[in-house]
């Protein structure tokens, strides 16, 4: 925000404005993307996750369903 600020007050041109803005929208729409990533995949995988614990534990019961197949 602050870079904007400085963009303004400095008289830039519009086109930099813009694309200043656009940069942030950008970042700030990756950092969400990111944020819900995990919980996107794992409803799509059908997994249920209520706490932190659970997304830990998730590989952990991967990993036993895989062996008790294999046997």
């Amino acid at each position: 925000m602050d870079e904007l600020m400085n963009l303004m007050i400095a008289d830039e041109s519009p086109s930099e404005i813009s694309d200043s803005i656009k940069n942030q929208l950008f970042a700030k729409g990756a950092a969400r993307v990111d944020a819900l990533k995990p919980e996107v995949a794992n409803a799509m995988l059908g997994y249920e996750l209520e706490s932190e614990e659970d997304e830990a534990s998730v590989g952990e019961l991967d990993d036993e369903v895989e062996t008790e197949e294999e046997e």
